[in-house]
This record gives structure tokens, sequence and C-alpha cells, in this order.
């Protein structure tokens, strides 16, 4: 039977946060970023139980706060993943509607049934969450910060990555029986993807086309790990997995597009996969691939990648080309230098 998934209903327009108050269940719960509230807490109403600034992504945690948490009749997700992955953490334990608000374009968290939570620093997706409407609001996706909004690409450039992964897998007799290989899925994940590498530069200057083209690609991504039958294999592989090294190696916050979109350039070198195209359509987009842009040193990247495989292992990950080629010192001082060829010297 075909698959017939549900994506989240998406609104686009101007003003949208605005009129939250007259229509959310009241009183209501915003979960956002104490930097971010400034900007939004004029539009907000008597009816506010209470702001929640988000300061981590642990369990432990998150389930402390919790506890600690006003009575309110829905929660409204506003900001970036961490923002919108810990509204769905609340919603779904707390059993209340949710409406999801990205103020940025940075990942796909709006769109997504689960909530990306760290279990002692690893990454789990838990829950389950279908918002009553993501709320994607014009203006105030223009005025993120440009960078921001450009990172968004990794949740789709991944794509290019996670399908040689998998063809590599079934190729190897590797794939999981429950996670056969579909080249339905394949090809639905490469039109997705060919829409976005389509609008390079709408995305880098964050046109209304811009917006619509990633945001709408984030709704099918978002959606697509539940609608595949918890498939993960079409949307992620060895380029998440340098991210998950990379954090678990530094303990540091990222940008998620920008790790990510460095696992798409490594893991499509690994791959032989049409390498220097890829870095190039991230140069392109302007997202900054280089570890300095991202509050790591070169050293933190090459031990992510020494350790890359032996990550994979223990975190019980699917096989990818991690599990298969081993990289050398030679392949690491290659990326670096290619990665500064492309985009220069980093000087802060």
């Amino acid at each position: 039977m075909e698959n017939t998934g549900h994506q989240f209903t998406t609104i686009y327009g101007r003003n949208l946060i605005g009129e939250l108050p007259n229509f959310v269940h009241r009183p209501y719960l915003v979960v956002t970023m104490e930097d971010l509230w400034p900007m939004f807490s004029n539009y907000f109403d008597k009816n506010l139980a209470s702001a929640y600034f988000v300061h981590t992504l642990e369990f432990e945690e998150l389930s402390r706060d919790l506890e600690k948490l006003p009575e309110c009749n829905c929660v409204i997700g506003l900001g970036g993943g961490q923002a919108l992955d810990v509204a769905k953490f609340f919603s779904w334990n707390k059993r209340l509607p949710a409406f999801q608000v990205p103020t940025t374009m940075t990942v796909n968290a709006a769109f997504g049934h689960r909530t990306a939570i760290r279990f002692d620093s690893k990454v789990r997706y838990i829950g389950w969450v279908v918002p009553e409407a993501v709320y994607v609001d014009i203006d105030v996706i223009q005025k993120a910060p440009p960078a921001l909004n450009r990172s968004g690409v990794g949740d789709i450039f991944c794509y290019h990555t996670a399908l040689f992964d998998w063809k590599l897998a079934h190729e190897r007799d590797k794939t999981e029986k429950k996670w056969p290989y579909d080249p339905r899925l394949v090809a639905e994940s490469q039109r997705v993807l060919d829409s976005v590498l389509s609008k390079l530069d709408d995305i880098h200057d964050v046109t209304e086309e811009g917006i619509r083209t990633l945001m709408n690609a984030h709704r099918w991504g978002g959606a697509a790990f539940h609608n595949a039958g918890w498939n993960p294999r079409h949307i992620e592989g060895v380029d998440h997995f340098l991210f998950y090294t990379l954090e678990y190696l530094t303990h540091k916050p990222f940008i998620h597009g920008q790790p990510v979109c460095l696992g798409v350039y490594v893991g499509s070198a690994l791959q032989d996969n049409h390498a220097e195209e890829m870095l190039q359509a991230i140069h392109q987009v302007g997202v900054d691939i280089r570890p300095e842009a991202m509050g790591v040193t070169w050293d933190d990247v090459a031990e992510a990648l020494r350790k890359l495989s032996w990550y994979v292992e223990q975190a019980g990950l699917w096989y990818t080309i991690a599990s298969e080629k081993p990289i050398t010192e030679d392949f690491i001082e290659n990326v670096r230098e290619r990665v500064v060829a492309t985009y220069g010297p980093w000087h802060g």
C-alpha cells in the first residue's frame, strides 16, 4: 500500500505571532530562548501562564523542570530547534495541545513528531506531538540572523549522503530487516533535495521564495521519519553521525546545520560521491563549515573524525560509510585543506 503519511498543517503569513493570543488555549505556556523573549514578549497578554527559557536538552533536567511548570492549557514553541523540541517534550508529557512558531529555518524540529532529547549527551528521539499548526511568519524569519536561516539546508543536504549510505548498506547486506532499501523513498528524498539545490540563491538571500522552498522541504523531512514507519535511512546518515560525535566529544552547543553540512562534505568525500559539488553548494548557500565558525578547532574535528566509527558502534547507529572506510590522517588533512581553500583562512 502507498505511504499516505500526514504532514503538519503549515501556515505562511505575516503578524502570525500577534494573532496567537486570540485563539490558543488559555492560559498558555510559551517555550522560548531568553535572548528572544524581549523581541516577542509584547505579543502576549494576561493569559500567559509563564515563559520558559530553554537552558538544557538533557532528559533529567527537563523532567525536573516539567514538575515546576505552572498550570496551562497549551504550549507554544517559539524559536529555533531547541525551543521547538522542548515545547514538544512538555506538550507530550502534559498531554497538551501545541502550537509551533519557528523564528528561523535552522532545523526541521517544528515538523517532526518526536523530540531530540539528550541522555548523558547522547541523542534520542522520543515522544509524539502533532501541533495544531506550524506558523511560518515571513517577516520574523527574514529578521533572523541570515546565517541561522541558511544553516537550515543541513537537514536537507544530508539526504545526499544518507541515500548513498542506505544503498551501500543494501549492497553489503547490512540493512536492518525493518528498513529494507526502498527506491520509492529514495526518489522522494532526492526530489526534495533537488528542490532546495535549485533555489540556493533564494535561500541565501532569505527571499519569500527561499523561505517557502526550504520550509516546505523541512515540512516533508520532519514528518518523513514517522511517515516511513520510523525509518530514518533516507534522511540521515554519516552526515549526522559526525555531528553527534563532535557534540559528544566537545559538549558544546552548535548551530545544527553547520556540523551537519561539514558531515555532508566529509561523508561525500568518504563515499567518493560528488564531494566537491556539495562543498560548493554549501559555500554558495552561505553555511560556514570551518570549525572556528562553530566555536571549535580543527583538532576537535580531527579527533571526531578519528573516533567516528567508534562512536557509531558504541551508540548503536546504523551501517554507513563510517562503518566501512577507515579515516586516515591524509584524509583529515585533505578535508582541512579543501575547506580552507573554499572559505579562506579564519580571521575571527
